[in-house]
């Protein structure tokens, strides 16, 4: 089926409306009717061709809601009318070691929501930029969520479960003192996420004004990082530490404030490499340093259900289509509190 959608047809032009396909629904797919879908600044990434391999025409977009439109004959989880999300993956190999174990994130022929390999034409699968799509039931999420916090809830897809996965998989939990750095759309659903689960969270960032944002977020503590005192009172008292920075920065200043044993997670991913830490951080205090790569399709379930249950979005500005471009501008320039929320419905305007 034809459908509607905002891409680009080259790295160096700006989105556009264009009609792409959708497959005819099969026995195990599901088609939906796209109500919103976030943006996440990975799509800039790929669509500028910041990150290799971009396929053309690219249609970004893997933080998708909206509500089912028709099953296929196979389909047992979905109905017609529910309220269902998409993230970062339509498909994986389904029967290696990830895939059986729920962690399809990490399976080598993983397939992402859009600029991934399909026999579909037209050849690489199309994202949540645009008016519907067909999904295997297996990637399809459900959303407890009120129908009328849809628009919020559509970033939990990515940046929800790219903070939650390395929360849970390090065991954060009450008790321990947890640091997010950074305070953007990563950043902020990790205070979110980390104050929810008992953590005492003490939030990172360079700028002393987002100190109010962040407290109210849920921090309960906040440490200016180019204010060396401050930093220096944090040393060897982080139980875990999220880095959700995108940008290269020094490392160093952050794993000396882990405890012994302490990890330290890097979620952001930069365009260019990090400056190479200091070895003697690591074994002095037997630190870690570790990433993170969005989540399973078991443990994204469960971010929604948490978040469902703890009333738990993301801060949101909504944009209609045709304000995309404008949009990613400012993504670059760090102004939006704190995610960016196309409005489907509009696509038809355009």
């Amino acid at each position: 089926m034809s459908t509607l959608a905002y891409g680009a047809h080259a790295a160096d032009r700006k989105l556009e409306p264009m009609a792409i396909q959708r497959r005819a629904v099969g026995a195990a797919d599901v088609r939906i009717d796209i109500a919103y879908c976030g943006l996440c600044h990975s799509d800039i990434h790929q669509v500028r061709s910041e990150w290799a391999g971009t396929k053309y025409p690219c249609v970004p977009g893997h933080e998708i809601v909206g509500r089912v439109a028709e099953v296929g004959s196979a389909v047992t989880s979905f109905k017609a009318g529910d309220l269902v999300g998409v993230g970062c993956i339509v498909d994986s190999c389904r029967h290696c070691a990830e895939c059986n174990d729920g962690l399809e994130n990490y399976c080598d022929r993983m397939v992402g929501t859009y600029n991934g390999a399909t026999p579909d034409a037209p050849g690489h699968t199309l994202g949540g930029y645009s008016q519907h799509i067909v999904v295997d039931q297996r990637y399809v999420l459900r959303v407890r969520h009120a129908e009328a916090q849809l628009p919020a809830v559509a970033p939990l897809l990515c940046a929800g479960i790219t903070t939650w996965s390395p929360l849970r998989h390090w065991g954060v939990k009450a008790g321990m003192r947890v640091g997010i750095v950074g305070i953007g759309g990563l950043g902020h659903m990790g205070i979110k996420l980390a104050h929810a689960l008992g953590a005492e969270v003490v939030a990172f960032t360079t700028s002393e004004s987002k100190r109010a944002a962040a407290m109210a977020l849920g921090a309960h503590e906040v440490v200016v990082s180019r204010d060396p005192d401050a930093m220096a009172a944090q040393r060897g008292k982080l139980d875990f530490i999220l880095n959700t920075v995108a940008a290269p920065h020094d490392l160093d200043a952050f794993l000396g404030l882990l405890r012994r044993d302490g990890t330290m997670t890097l979620v952001g991913a930069p365009a260019t490499p990090h400056p190479s830490p200091n070895v003697f951080n690591f074994i002095m205090k037997r630190r870690g340093l570790a990433g993170s790569l969005i989540g399973g399709i078991p443990e994204t379930q469960e971010m929604l259900d948490f978040c469902a249950e703890h009333g738990i979005v993301a801060d949101i500005e909504l944009i209609r289509a045709d304000q995309v471009n404008e949009a990613y501008e400012r993504m670059i320039r760090g102004d939006v509190k704190y995610r960016f929320v196309m409005d489907n419905g509009t696509l038809a305007a355009g």
